[in-house]
């Protein structure tokens, strides 16, 4: 007999029908495809948002957000983080660190170790943070490294870490940063806020009334790419508007670098060539021509400004050295011609113009300087709070430039204690040592302790740490000379490392815990750092790989071995904190902007707050500045600093002055030696070292398998270096090999090395080259100046050579040498 389906259900009323036919029978159409095609997820990342077709388990394909109209090709290389070859897939332990003991770490690099279990792991983790605390105390104890963590509000490995890491004992930390480590201490100074992340007048305003945009070291399109959230890539519009001005002659764009960078070959502007770490003497002769000429704005200097007297005194060659600062004592430093010293001061004040600094200017030893010279010239061309005039110092960073929304974005998971929770060790005693060190200091700690160096109007005492706790922080990446730090490691009992990659420092760790990507996790994001454009859902796109976790569970059952996991948690799981903050940032907004409630905003993905109103820096301070004074001692901008002047630094005085390096290039100190500087700016195709483990995206632009390097192809000749030649690039402090690319964007005796290229030892052994081609294996780690004590990295001569004999194997990626 013919039995319908509609009978056969009938007939099985009291039974599951799903049980009975299955659940592909009563599927709809949609889902039964979705079973077979797979299905599309939204994510965001420093690099942009995107849809992740997720098929079997597995991301198949990542294609921008359709509101994204100028995705980075970055974008392509998001896959090959999640299935990466150099995944941490278990908690690994160094080999002689769990079965020798050997707190010495004379092996420690070598990159040996053992597979353990995470409650193993986790045991010794406790252990040595027990151990530190009960023989040492805080002092003993460093968890400040932090950096670029992977993107999402709720997820924040820095929070997470130093929160669990801080309800069982205090700790060492740090102060600033190595972006703009010199900037951010010296700009409250002259202009009354670090500056280097405020947001700034808004691109439109910019081409509406710029007649003149300088860009000093500053290489936007190149690193508009990322955000320190995710981003929108909304600058990039402006940037082909201003194309085409430069084209039609409507804004006069000069690029101040000694290379053509991707920027300047975008716009097709002006460049002028400068000699490498020579700005501040072009730009003292500036002010010269600017003062002796009477160009300057003296209404501006007399009515927003202190200090310009004594300023001057020293550009005339009446104080100090005594030397006057002339456009012909300017070129014999910096290789710009007298003659053309004196028209790029004459164009600044020929129509509006508006000054945009980079940041790798500022990473040189004496990195005050060109700064606060650079507000100095500002200041006296006299626009600083007009509209496409003054000075910004982040136009190239994050979308700032493009307009607010004035969204409030969600918080975050605390990094801090509650109000009222104590440590379970409640040890505040740090034996005399500072508790907060300059970021750039760490290693002079391991191998100084107890030395007293100044920063910034106070003194610091080195503390000789014993235990370092690093999480989503690669600082075998961004510190300087690695041999320095080999030596410096070695002073160590314990490092713990948390990452989800196989960087350098977990190579350099004693226990490596597997943290997952944000790719394999739930969160939510601002959508454009400083536009506030958005909300995003971060949806988890497949489950955490190997035997990774969420920095959450990993803390929660590190505060569960002492007691503390409720009040770590406070009782919610991701979802729930995630949720939490959605409705945090849906009650602040209440009013401005109507926002869904949580389950429709998790469905539908992304929330646009749309456009924001156009902005002008310092504008308001311009308006009155009696009323809306600025942020220095005195509330106007300080040309010279009377505070900075009571500290009787050396290397840092009361004003913007010319310092020798200690090594630099075109005929500067060590050059005869050393002819070449190397310049190591943020990379074209990273985010500082993230993504350089993506191995297919890696290929695209590698040569031979390591890290280009940059060379004019005179240079490049001399030495008998064709495109494609291994490069061995050497020095008093190191050596690396890398990839010939040879572009006349180079001028001869400059060449380039990105920062972010991993760091691969041949061995462990201080002085063994890298195998792919870290420029930090040459770079000085030295600070800025008694100020800042910040990253002089760009302060580095080297010498190169084509390389001959048999080529080493890349060691920099795919994991440790696993030992039974």
């Amino acid at each position: 007999m013919a039995i319908t389906r509609r009978s056969f259900l009938k007939g099985v009323a009291t039974t599951s029908a799903a049980s009975v036919i299955g659940p592909s029978l009563l599927a709809s159409a949609s889902a039964s495809a979705a079973e077979t095609t797979g299905t599309w997820k939204v994510s965001g990342s420093h690099w942009g948002a995107f849809r992740a077709h997720v098929y079997a388990g597995k991301v198949q394909e990542i294609k921008p957000l359709e509101a994204d109209t100028n995705p980075s090709e970055m974008i392509n290389g998001i896959k090959g983080i999640i299935y990466n070859p150099s995944r941490v897939r278990y908690p690994m332990v160094r080999l002689d660190w769990l079965k020798k003991h050997k707190y010495s770490a004379e092996t420690r690099g070598d990159n040996r170790f053992i597979r353990v279990t995470w409650d193993e792991a986790l045991d010794l983790f406790y252990r040595e943070l027990e151990r530190v605390q009960k023989d040492y105390g805080p002092w003993a104890l460093h968890a400040g490294q932090t950096g670029w963590r992977q993107t999402g509000q709720f997820h924040s490995c820095t929070s997470h870490m130093q929160r669990a890491v801080g309800m069982h004992g205090n700790f060492i930390t740090k102060v600033g940063d190595y972006s703009t480590g010199a900037g951010q201490t010296i700009l409250p100074y002259v202009l009354g806020s670090t500056e280097v992340y405020a947001q700034g007048t808004s691109w439109s305003e910019i081409l509406k009334n710029s007649d003149n945009i300088v860009l000093w070291a500053n290489d936007p399109v190149k690193n508009l790419q990322v955000g320190w959230n995710c981003e929108t890539h909304q600058s990039f519009p402006y940037l082909e508007q201003l194309k085409e001005k430069v084209a039609k002659g409507e804004i006069n764009v000069i690029s101040v670098d000694p290379v053509k960078n991707k920027t300047q070959r975008f716009l097709q502007n002006d460049h002028m060539y400068i000699n490498p770490m020579t700005d501040v003497a072009f730009m003292l002769a500036i002010a010269h021509v600017l003062y002796n000429e009477d160009l300057y704005d003296k209404k501006f200097i007399e009515t927003y400004c202190l200090g310009f007297a004594d300023f001057i005194k020293y550009v005339q060659g009446e104080s100090k050295d005594k030397v006057e600062k002339t456009p012909e004592w300017a070129a014999e430093i910096c290789g710009v011609s007298a003659d053309k010293i004196r028209e790029f001061a004459r164009m600044l004040v020929n129509g509006r113009t508006q000054i945009l600094m980079g940041w790798c200017i500022q990473r040189q030893e004496h990195g005050e300087q060109p700064y606060w010279a650079a507000a100095v010239v500002a200041a006296m061309v006299g626009q600083i709070g007009l509209p496409g005039g003054g000075i910004s110092y982040g136009h190239h960073y994050s979308g700032i430039g493009v307009p607010s929304t004035g969204f409030a974005a969600p918080g975050g998971f605390p990094r801090n204690l509650d109000q009222g929770m104590k440590p379970k060790w409640d040890n505040n005693d740090f034996n005399g040592y500072s508790k907060t060190i300059p970021v750039a200091r760490w290693v002079d700690c391991l191998l100084e302790p107890g030395k007293e160096i100044r920063y910034n109007g106070s003194k610091v005492k080195l503390p000789g740490y014993k235990m370092m706790v690093i999480s989503g922080n690669n600082p075998w990446n961004h510190h300087q000379d690695r041999n320095r730090m080999k030596k410096a490691f070695k002073q160590l009992h314990t490092v713990v490392t948390i990452e989800f990659a196989w960087t350098a420092s977990c190579r350099f760790s004693d226990i490596v815990l597997p943290a997952c990507t944000q790719f394999e996790r739930n969160d939510i994001d601002v959508y454009g750092s400083y536009s506030g454009k958005g909300l995003l859902a971060m949806h988890r796109l497949v489950d955490p790989l190997f035997q990774s976790k969420t920095d959450f569970e990993i803390f929660t059952e590190l505060t569960r071995r002492f007691g503390r996991h409720k009040e770590y948690t406070r009782g919610m799981d991701e979802m729930q904190w995630v949720r939490s903050l959605y409705d945090g940032c849906r009650d602040a907004n209440k009013g401005k902007f109507d926002m869904p409630e949580f389950d429709e905003f998790w469905e539908k993905s992304v929330l646009d707050f749309g456009e924001g109103q156009p902005w002008v820096r310092h504008a308001d301070f311009r308006k009155d500045p009696e009323i809306n004074a600025l942020g220095t001692p005195s509330g106007f901008i300080e040309i010279t600093s009377r505070k900075i002047g009571r500290y009787g630094y050396e290397h840092c005085q009361e004003h913007p002055m010319w310092f020798e390096k200690t090594e630099r290039s075109h005929g500067g100190p060590g050059s005869d030696k050393y002819p070449f500087w190397l310049q190591s700016c943020h990379p074209d195709k990273r985010l500082h070292s993230q993504m350089c483990e993506s191995e297919e995206f890696r290929a695209t632009y590698t040569v031979a398998g390591r890290e280009p390097i940059y060379i004019n192809p005179i240079d490049a000749k001399e030495k008998g270096i064709k495109d494609g030649d291994l490069v061995r690039v050497y020095n008093d402090r190191g050596q690396l090999l890398a990839g010939a690319v040879l572009t006349d964007s180079y001028p001869r005796g400059v060449i380039r090395i990105e920062e972010g290229a991993w760091y691969g030892p041949l061995n462990e052994k201080e002085g063994a080259i890298c195998t792919y081609g870290d420029p930090n294996t040459l770079t000085m780690d030295i600070g800025t100046s008694e100020l800042a004590q910040a990253t002089s990295a760009n302060t580095c001569i080297v010498e190169f050579e084509k390389f001959t004999g048999k080529v080493p194997p890349v060691t920099s990626f795919g994991g440790p040498l696993e030992v039974a």
